[in-house]
């Protein structure tokens, strides 16, 4: 008879549901949270629940946010005009990061994925239409990763936005900085050629 104790065994299943965690890694995060005091649990339980009854999409973008409105669309100073569309508020951050971009996003939540039962009704796209009514909108950037859901997607959504008559421009594509060109695939290579800019 294996040794099991059902309690433990369970904290390990939940951990294990979260992505990209296996097994290994799920009973390391157990043990951790076994490791904690009774404060550090509570509070770290009281974190997870605090995030998920607090924590929605700003009705704007569909980002996260606290508020009615999440701080990037409350924020004055931002260019209204451009949008940036991303798959996941993951990826605001990523673009956040580099304190270059001034302008908008929209979050889809997701990409459209046949395979997977995803349409364009479950993202938030009828959401991103809306938001061209205005006419402040002047270019959409789509910014959703460059696998074939992402591409779909971005195709997907430049066609309903053509017809009223927003720009829409897509991320550049390349080599990575730091990687050797042996081992970039034709695609990204094509990219790279077709994306060139004078130095």
């Amino acid at each position: 008879m294996a040794y099991e104790i059902a309690t433990l065994a369970k904290l390990i299943e939940q951990f294990e549901r979260m992505p990209s965690i296996g097994h290994k890694t799920a009973q390391r995060l157990a043990f951790y949270v076994l490791d904690m005091s009774k404060e550090q649990a509570n509070n770290f339980a009281k974190a997870i629940l605090d995030a998920h009854e607090k924590i929605h999409r700003c009705s704007v973008c569909c980002n996260l946010s606290e508020d009615e409105l999440c701080p990037i669309c409350s924020k004055n100073g931002r260019d209204k005009s451009v949008v940036c569309v991303v798959e996941d508020p993951r990826d605001v951050i990523a673009i956040e990061r580099t304190h270059e971009f001034n302008g908008t996003y929209h979050v889809l939540n997701g990409v459209i994925s046949p395979l997977n039962g995803i349409g364009p009704e479950e993202l938030s796209i009828k959401e991103l239409i809306a938001r061209m009514g205005d006419g402040e909108i002047k270019e959409v950037i789509m910014a959703t990763n460059p696998t074939v859901e992402g591409e779909a997607t971005a195709m997907y959504i430049s066609r309903l936005l053509k017809p009223l008559g927003v720009a829409t421009t897509r991320l550049a594509y390349g080599v990575p900085v730091g990687a050797d060109l042996e081992y970039a695939d034709e695609v990204t290579l094509l990219r790279a050629l077709e994306g060139r800019q004078e130095i």
